[in-house]
């Protein structure tokens, strides 16, 4: 049986989606995960303990594959700055319970640049164990799309990427965009680089009758809904969306839309909250957008079918995006996404097919936009069949057959 250490150090596969740290990459390591497990791989994910009162052990996604939560410095969640300094500890973890459960790993397989600095120690203490890391975002492109100094990356990230891709056997990307970000601004060796998209649960994600949807999303079946998923972080772009929903309010006075966005915590006192979520409110305030846009919090991933469901679009504004899982789960419940032109979304969505590709930055494009789909039902009906259609080449089952390949060959030579 093949064997995986999974290493996802500064946030946890089971960790509620569209908090501070906790996107795509969650819902990647821990379906990748559970698709292994199926096919009769034994993976540990190990993850970095961030609360003392959850068991250090825990089988939440089956097959006998288990998420290994290792103490490394305070079981408390910290800033990222900080994370760096306790790798060494972390690494001496996850060697001790290998020890301990007495496993030899075939494949470390890492996500994110720390826990490839991590992978990286491992290697060495393991006889040089293969590593296939992924990124999931690159220091670098966030740099380039930071519009203020607190925005920007450090150079400790860009160096430990550095590091990190001289260091790996492998690099999965999502896309051909993010292939030539490594080729151009980090000189990357493209013969470590391999293309692999990453996947959707389809038994999980699928078009749910809208009456049904709505319903149990507290909606009308004469309600229109525009939806917005992720982190509430400024990279994110969703003040663009709120302003394009502020045109299309004026442009379309008759049949009123709201804006749904799911992730932060909107119900954070002014002292926690933070400063992203609380600029995006006062923008509503300022645009009296009060009626127009909900703020819904984080919401489970078994929720998410029944809001994506109910929406009539969803849209991803972001400035920079590596793929935008996101956009592909929506598709799959065949609602038709507006996405930004830039990284992975330019590649995963298709233009006046399973909906539009923008500029970034333009809310009038944007509301534009909105505003034909809203109002064209045979090309809304279209669009959300071939969403459909399309999203079954990422089904797990066929991603994750490709890793496996990988991994297979990293163990050959």
């Amino acid at each position: 049986m093949m064997r995986i250490a999974m290493l996802s150090y500064h946030t946890c596969p089971l960790a509620t989606l569209g908090g501070k740290d906790t996107g795509g990459m969650n819902v990647y390591v821990r379906e990748l995960t559970r698709q292994l497990g199926q096919m009769g791989i034994h993976v540990d994910v190990f993850t970095r303990s961030q609360d003392e009162h959850v068991p250090h052990v825990l089988h939440d996604l089956g097959y006998g594959n288990r998420v290994v939560h290792v103490p490394a410095g305070p079981e408390t969640p910290l800033p990222k700055q900080e994370l760096a300094d306790y790798i060494p500890e972390f690494v001496e973890g996850v060697r001790a319970f290998a020890c301990e459960k007495g496993i030899k790993y075939d494949i470390i397989h890492s996500h994110y640049w720390m826990s490839g600095l991590a992978a990286a120690s491992l290697s060495d203490l393991w006889a040089g164990a293969p590593i296939i890391h992924m990124f999931h975002t690159l220091g670098e492109m966030k740099n380039r799309v930071a519009r203020t100094d607190a925005e920007r990356e450090g150079e400790y990230r860009i160096n430990g990427e550095r590091q990190v891709l001289r260091r790996a056997n492998r690099v999965v990307v999502a896309t051909l965009a993010e292939l030539t970000q490594l080729r151009f601004l980090y000189k990357a060796d493209t013969s470590k680089l391999v293309v692999i998209p990453p996947g959707v649960d389809v038994s999980h994600f699928y078009p749910i009758p809208s009456d049904e949807a709505k319903m149990y999303v507290g909606l009308k079946p004469e309600d229109r809904m525009v939806l917005f998923v992720g982190r509430i972080e400024p990279l994110k772009g969703v003040d663009t969306l709120i302003q394009a929903m502020c045109c299309l309010q004026l442009k379309d006075k008759r049949r009123p839309v709201h804006l749904a966005i799911i992730g932060g915590d909107p119900s954070a006192s002014r002292e926690q909250m933070t400063a992203e979520m609380a600029r995006l409110q006062k923008l509503c305030d300022e645009l009296a957008m009060g009626q127009t846009v909900v703020f819904l919090g984080m919401r489970d991933q078994d929720k998410l079918p029944y809001y994506y469901s109910a929406a009539e679009v969803l849209v991803m504004p972001s400035h920079y995006e590596s793929f935008g899982m996101v956009a592909l789960e929506a598709m799959a419940c065949g609602t038709p996404v507006i996405a930004s032109e830039v990284g992975g979304l330019a590649y995963l969505v298709r233009d006046g097919e399973t909906g539009f590709t923008i500029p970034d930055q333009e809310p009038e494009k944007l509301c534009e936009k909105i505003s034909w789909l809203l109002n064209d039902p045979e090309l809304h009906e279209s669009m959300s069949r071939r969403a459909v259609e399309y999203a079954q080449d990422y089904a797990w089952e066929k991603i994750a057959k490709q890793i496996v390949e990988t991994y297979r060959g990293l163990i050959r030579n």
